[in-house]
């Protein structure tokens, strides 16, 4: 990536247009890719990717424009880290950028978990591929928790950040309140405090790396200013909106007209756009809804099945809400009416994947232009990185169910006093072996700084040799 303009401190870029900073779409489309391709962890390990790879490395955006934009994305229903490659997408090359940035994040899961699918539905589990799959979710924790650090030393910067990342993580850990009320909270404790001026919601650049300083918006190559497409514009939000609402809703329509409502093909359309709406807080937030309808009201999956398919959608790259396209894959394999099973499989995956990612697409471009015009807003700025710190908390509370389902065979969950419940491992139940090999991957990303790509190779190499050992 040597034809990428590093940006240097003193040398501000202020952008007017998104051609301004020197970089050429074709370099844009190459980056994507790879980060696309090295998208593996769930959001939290995305975003920290994204964020090494877009402000550290390449200097492209600020850090306070990036988290500004995260913190917008992360108010949205659908995978926040796609949404978020979207925004600066079309924040660095218009909305051709925007298309690219988003389509070449999700594609290597849509195809990973397309294949994946294809041997699930023809084989069942297979060892060499379970195998393969143990040792990724040791790369995958040691990713997490690197994430869980990194965002958390650049948002918890005082400490009534500290204390509102510590009350998520306690309202989720403890009383499994619901992400949209911790998000909500979070932003009216940020809009009060920068609504009164309280120095501790005075806002202020994030913590750089480790031993260096935040990146200021005017050192990057796109600059401070806002790009003269990014401005709000009536007639672009209408067209825009006509446009994804299309694409989204018309296969839908076209399918209940020739199909029939109650045909499989329509239901999965129809459900999924539903959870296209209300997945607040990620893929782990409606799981269990998902699971529960997927196997109790249409028989799409049998019990269990839904923890084969997110053991998929974890341990490759994309947004781990990919799993509803398994979920979509193996409702109309199962079902598939005049069609081979398989053929009737591989068309409802992507419509599954088309009918969840298309509206993360219309929440970006339709909203994008009026949050960067408010990026100055000191209230709305206030309750953004409030709403940061609330999700430190609650990406902490999935790296901990994450670490506990890794390296214990059995966890149960346990009441106290009646209000709160713990998911408590059984200490019998712990998987020797994966507690090795997560302890090695750990040690390699904190001590040794390995790179997510050797980390998950080693890892997925170590599972196969325990298979063939064992």
């Amino acid at each position: 990536m040597t034809d990428i303009p590093a940006g240097r401190s003193g040398s501000p870029r202020h952008g007017t247009s998104s051609t301004g900073h020197g970089v050429s779409l074709g370099t844009a489309f190459r980056v994507w890719l790879r980060i696309g391709l090295l998208s593996f962890g769930g959001p939290a390990g995305q975003i920290a990717l994204m964020h090494r790879i877009l402000v550290e490395e390449l200097r492209w955006i600020g850090e306070t424009r990036f988290l500004h934009a995260l913190n917008y994305c992360m108010l949205l229903p659908g995978p926040e880290a796609q949404q978020l490659t979207v925004y600066i997408g079309w924040l660095m090359h218009r909305t051709a950028g925007g298309l690219i940035a988003g389509i070449l994040f999700v594609l290597p899961g849509v195809v990973s978990i397309m294949a994946l699918s294809l041997v699930y539905a023809a084989f069942g589990t297979v060892p060499l591929v379970a195998a393969v799959f143990f040792g990724l979710k040791a790369a995958v924790l040691a990713i997490v928790l690197q994430a869980v650090v990194r965002l958390g030393s650049k948002a918890l910067k005082n400490g009534a950040a500290l204390g509102i990342a510590a009350s998520a993580f306690a309202a989720i850990f403890l009383f499994d309140v619901p992400f949209p009320l911790i998000v909500l909270g979070a932003a009216l404790i940020g809009l009060a405090g920068g609504h009164f001026g309280w120095s501790a919601f005075a806002g202020g650049g994030g913590h750089g790396p480790a031993g260096g300083r935040a990146l200021d918006d005017a050192e990057s190559l796109l600059g401070e200013e806002i790009p003269a497409h990014a401005r709000p514009s009536l007639g672009w939000s209408l067209k825009v909106a006509a446009v994804c609402l299309a694409l989204w809703l018309g296969p839908i329509l076209v399918l209940g007209l020739s199909l029939g409502w109650d045909d499989t093909f329509t239901r999965i359309a129809l459900f999924f756009s539903k959870m296209a709406v209300v997945t607040f807080g990620g893929a782990y937030a409606v799981l269990a809804y998902v699971a529960q309808q997927a196997v109790e009201t249409y028989g799409w999956l049998q019990p269990g099945e839904m923890l084969d398919g997110l053991g998929m959608a974890e341990t490759t790259p994309g947004p781990l809400i990919m799993v509803l396209q398994f979920v979509g894959f193996m409702g109309a394999f199962r079902d598939s009416g005049i069609l081979p099973p398989l053929l009737a499989g591989v068309l409802a995956g992507l419509l599954t994947t088309w009918v969840t990612f298309v509206p993360c697409f219309l929440w970006i471009f339709l909203g994008a232009p009026f949050v960067e015009k408010l990026r100055g807003n000191r209230a709305l700025g206030a309750a953004l990185a409030a709403i940061t710190a609330a999700v430190v908390g609650v990406i902490l509370n999935l790296a901990i169910w994450f670490a506990l389902h890794v390296l214990f065979r059995e966890v149960r969950e346990v009441r106290v006093a009646g209000i709160m419940s713990i998911d408590w491992p059984v200490a019998a139940s712990v998987d020797a072996a994966a507690l090795l090999l997560s302890a090695a991957a750990v040690v390699a990303v904190f001590r040794f700084k390995a790179g997510v790509l050797p980390v998950i190779g080693a890892c997925a190499a170590a599972g196969l040799l325990l298979h063939f050992l064992r």
